[in-house]
């Protein structure tokens, strides 16, 4: 949990650090702002497209964030026997002159190994799965429930039966080594609380969803399927007649924009296959929420209609409370408010637990010395 939780706070900021590491093919040169004219998402994918991996398809397309940067275009290479999502790559496309900046590994397919791939997509990684695969990413969510408990339960310890408030809030001055580790165990576990059950609950949540979603079922119904883009896919499928071809990207965005002008488009995931469907996702959706404003639609990849639209942060309260988690978890939920307490909340982790272990090893001392004394009294 201590390497879950620092690797945590470093992804706070994973796309900025994507940007960073990667200027030369991210960030781009924007004309000046009376000159600046986008081109169609069609003319970026088709200039993605030239420069596709061998064997690779389609798989998603970020938007840039600002004008500053490129498209992020998800590329993913899967034989046709594999399960899995297939090695994925980015290839990063100007918006003002669909010139290609740049192709970057991205990941091996199902954890085949990890050293090699980009800084940032390592500590996802290592992060979400220990770079163990499914194994790890089961075994890091039972750490997550495990320490929920341990937080929970260090609250009811850290409560001064005394009554002495200020002295549990706070450090001892001039306190030996063995009481500063101790001050510091209780008083970051106490201030952190807020922020670490909401934080681990999600961390459940992300890697154990069908076992949170079979509680949640009991009290509240889930009235979707994926537990990753707000509305699943499970249920839709487009049917295609003799002849016909797939709509334009352009006339998707505009089926989108013109059911709902607000927020910005974020994130479009391509079908998988000839009767699938696009999910097209938008943010910062203020007139929806300004804590969690995304909508995802659902689109027939033939006629261009949509399908369904989920607004997160609607539905029954089940829906509503799981619709919370990643805002929650990322920190986006308050702006860089959240992403702050995020950051801090993934550097407690390690502080809490090795601070814990100190001071098990420390009474665990004194109970031997403790012992050793008690039966050199006996033998004298």
């Amino acid at each position: 949990m201590a390497v879950v939780g620092f690797t945590g706070s470093i992804l706070v900021f994973f796309e900025e650090l994507q940007e960073i590491l990667n200027a030369e093919q991210i960030v781009i040169s924007a004309p000046p702002e009376s000159q600046r004219n986008i081109l169609p998402l069609d003319e970026i994918i088709a200039a993605a497209e030239t420069a596709k991996p061998k064997g690779s398809k389609f798989y998603s397309i970020y938007y840039p964030r600002t004008p500053e940067f490129a498209y992020k275009v998800q590329y993913r290479v899967r034989a046709p026997e594999q399960d899995n999502n297939g090695s994925g790559y980015y290839i990063f496309v100007n918006p003002y002159t669909a010139k290609v900046t740049g192709v970057q590994f991205w990941y091996f397919a199902d954890g085949e190994r990890y050293w090699g791939i980009p800084f940032v997509s390592f500590i996802m990684q290592l992060h979400y799965c220990l770079l163990l695969g499914d194994t790890g990413e089961m075994a890091v969510g039972i750490l997550a429930a495990l320490s929920l408990i341990s937080v929970l339960s260090g609250l009811i310890l850290w409560w001064p039966l005394t009554g002495k408030f200020k002295q549990a809030l706070t450090f001892k001055r001039h306190a030996s080594a063995v009481r500063f580790n101790f001050d510091l165990h209780k008083t970051i576990g106490f201030y952190t609380t807020l922020v670490l059950l909401p934080m681990l609950f999600s961390g459940v949540y992300f890697n154990l969803p069908d076992r949170v979603n079979l509680v949640f079922n009991l009290f509240s119904p889930i009235t979707r399927d994926n537990p990753w883009s707000g509305l699943g896919t499970a249920n839709f499928t487009t049917t295609r007649h003799p002849g016909q071809k797939p709509v334009s990207y352009a006339a998707l965005e505009g089926a989108v924009q013109n059911r709902y002008p607000s927020g910005r488009l974020w994130h479009l995931y391509a079908p998988k296959d000839d009767n699938g469907v696009y999910i097209i996702q938008k943010r910062d959706a203020d007139d929806l929420s300004r804590f969690i404003g995304y909508r995802d639609f659902v689109i027939d990849q033939y006629s261009g209609a949509i399908l369904a639209t989920y607004q997160y942060g609607t539905g029954n309260n089940g829906d509503v409370f799981l619709d919370w988690q990643w805002p929650l978890h990322s920190g986006q939920a308050f702006g860089w408010t959240g992403r702050i307490l995020v950051f801090l909340g993934g550097l407690t982790c390690p502080v809490l637990f090795v601070t814990g272990v100190i001071r098990w090893l420390q009474k665990r001392k004194a109970k031997c010395l403790h012992n050793t004394s008690r039966q050199n009294r006996i033998l004298q």
